[in-house]
Formats: structure tokens, C-alpha cells, sequence
């Protein structure tokens, strides 16, 4: 696996740069394995197929300058800020159930050899104690997959819970009375 690194002569990025990224790595370099780790301002970033307005408190995010973005993946919507970590990964393999398999399973078994109790949970949560830490989504273009995710390190959980409106329905699903109540930070 190549990890890829950047100048960090501009640390500070918008998310836009690094969904791009992972993109070109996709589709401009040679086949292989490609992982790396970014980090972004106050963002709030929905899947391909939700609804904005069902996800994300608008408003909040604007009084707080919380950004707001869509990726091409699917997946849940996620808040993330400095002090948590996004991780990409881009492989050749197609299988989709495989490779988010594989994804999912190394950031664990790493969190593990760290010494911290990390489990799968589902297709695409890692989680602590049966919190989660980390949520993560995949899309694929012809020849390649791209997964990527969060890690909950030390995040404003004031600005997640206010800028991430999920219904009470997906609450209730999860077994799960409030979005406080569903995750853990790393730290």
C-alpha cells in the first residue's frame, strides 16, 4: 500500500480538495493500493442520495460557519472538524462487500494493535465499546473503489449534535434515544 502524503505548505484545506484527490488518485495513478489521512475546517458532509434538509440543521451550520458538503458516496451524514481525522483508501479491487470488508478490518485490527477494544459493526462502523467511533462510506468508478471515513478523536460534539438532524425513525432503529448517545471519541 502507498501512503500518499502532502505539502503541507496549505494545511488547511476545504473538503473539496481531498474528495478530489482521492479521485485523481483513482483515475490518474498507476494500479495499486493508495491510502492517506486529511483533516478539514468544521464540515458537515451528506451522502450521494440524502436530503440536506432532513440531515442538516441549516441554520446552525451558517450561525457556527460549519460548512456543508455532498460526496458521491452514500452513507450517513457526518460532522467533522480539526480534531478528527478522515482517512481515504483506493484500490483496484471491485468486489464492493470485499474491499469495504478489507477497509474496514485494517482500521480496526490497527485501533487494536494501539491497545483500544475497535469492532466492525454492520457494513461500514467501527466501534468502541459499542459506540461508534467511526462511520464509513465507498464509491466506485471503472477500475477502482474509493471508501473513506472518519475517526472520532477529540471532536466538538456541540457542533455534531447541532448541526446533524437525523430522524427520530433512524434513532429508534439504531436502538438509540440521541446522537450523544450513539458515539465515543478516541481520545
Amino acid at each position: 500500500m502507498i501512503y500518499v502524503t502532502l505539502n503541507n505548505t496549505k494545511p488547511k484545506r476545504r473538503l473539496t480538495f481531498y474528495l478530489a484527490m482521492e479521485e485523481y488518485i483513482a483515475r490518474h495513478l498507476e494500479k495499486g493500493e493508495y491510502f492517506f489521512m486529511w483533516q478539514v475546517d468544521p464540515t458537515v458532509i451528506f451522502g450521494r442520495n440524502q436530503l440536506i434538509q432532513n440531515e442538516v440543521n441549516i441554520d446552525y451550520c451558517r450561525q457556527h460557519n460549519i460548512q456543508t458538503y455532498r460526496r458521491k458516496s452514500g452513507g450517513g451524514c457526518v460532522y467533522a472538524d480539526m480534531t478528527n481525522i478522515m482517512f481515504s483508501y483506493i484500490t483496484p479491487d471491485e468486489n464492493v462487500s470485499l474491499t469495504f470488508s478489507k477497509y474496514i478490518n485494517m482500521v480496526s485490527e490497527m485501533l487494536r494493535k494501539l491497545g483500544i477494544p475497535a469492532e466492525t459493526s454492520g457494513r461500514n462502523d467501527i466501534m468502541i465499546d459499542g459506540r461508534k467511533v467511526s462511520g464509513n462510506a465507498f464509491y466506485h468508478i471503472p477500475g477502482r473503489s474509493i471508501v473513506h471515513g472518519t475517526m472520532l478523536y477529540d471532536t466538538n460534539i456541540e457542533n455534531m449534535v447541532g448541526a446533524i438532524t437525523p430522524s427520530c425513525e433512524k434513532l429508534v432503529s439504531k436502538g438509540i434515544q440521541s446522537v450523544r448517545q450513539h458515539i465515543t471519541l478516541l481520545k
